[in-house]
């Protein structure tokens, strides 16, 4: 499947993505963000927000961009009076150094780093943070397990259980990360150290009804031809409905949050 096509299909859903996208472990964004006083953040592949608003909660001054209009809509009304600027992270529009820490949410798979590396490397302060988030549900319990076969990759992908989520991601970052000279050879795309992973506990309190609404919206489902998407979310619903730990009105779907982190040289 096209990774662009796969990337652009979330326009079309912005609504359906804000109401039903869950938002992440609030330990897994102070994880990622750090501790420092007055830190600038960038929420890169902003989407509609569900990052942007956690990081206004933690009072740090964040800036958002984002590409798709519908997104930036729905953006707007879930966090008014933040600052949002389109964009995308092959091209930041944002000047040299100006934020101490990037972070994407369920997006930085979609960026491609040969360009994007380089622009995030650009933007960031020297010593500064790169981090991606990714809520993935937890398939060590019995049911998930159930609903990741029932599923398949276009409803629950290889970034989106715990199983899997850590050897999809690992060499999301700039390539050969922990192999860059010392001193760091500036002219070199690579600008990053070696990365670390973190996982966080999170849920997100769903019905069936909304938890086939939910994975409704993940861009393989988005992009299937109308029969076959309505064939998968069919037989979703049939699995949810047999299942005594979701047929009976709302449940917490187990989840962690995921963070891959690394730092600028």
């Amino acid at each position: 499947m096209d990774n662009a096509r796969l990337a652009s299909s979330f326009g079309s859903a912005a609504g359906a993505y804000a109401e039903h996208r869950p938002d992440y472990a609030p330990a897994a964004v102070r994880w990622a963000v750090g501790s420092a006083p007055g830190v600038r953040v960038l929420d890169l592949g902003a989407g509609t927000g569900k990052l942007t608003g956690g990081l206004v909660a933690l009072g740090v001054d964040v800036t958002a961009v984002e590409p798709d209009p519908a997104m930036v809509d729905e953006l707007r009304r879930a966090v008014p009076g933040v600052r949002v600027l389109p964009g995308r992270a092959e091209e930041i529009p944002l000047p040299d150094g100006s934020v101490d820490v990037v972070l994407a949410g369920n997006a930085l798979h979609w960026f491609d780093m040969a360009v994007a590396g380089p622009e995030i490397a650009r933007v960031l302060a020297p010593g500064g943070t790169l981090a991606g988030l990714w809520n993935v549900v937890d398939d060590r319990v019995e049911w998930v397990a159930g609903l990741e076969r029932v599923g398949g990759d276009a409803a629950i992908g290889p970034r989106d259980t715990v199983r899997r989520w850590r050897a999809a991601t690992v060499d999301l970052h700039l390539p050969a990360g922990d192999r860059a000279p010392n001193p760091p050879d500036e002219s070199a795309p690579d600008r990053f150290r070696s990365a670390e992973q973190a996982e966080f506990p999170h849920g997100q309190r769903r019905t069936a009804d909304s938890l086939v609404a939910t994975l409704a919206t993940r861009a393989g489902v988005l992009v299937l031809p109308e029969p076959e998407r309505a064939a998968l979310l069919g037989r979703i619903r049939a699995y949810l409905a047999g299942r005594a730990e979701t047929a009976g009105g709302e449940f917490t779907l187990p989840m962690l949050t995921g963070v891959l982190r690394v730092r600028r040289r």
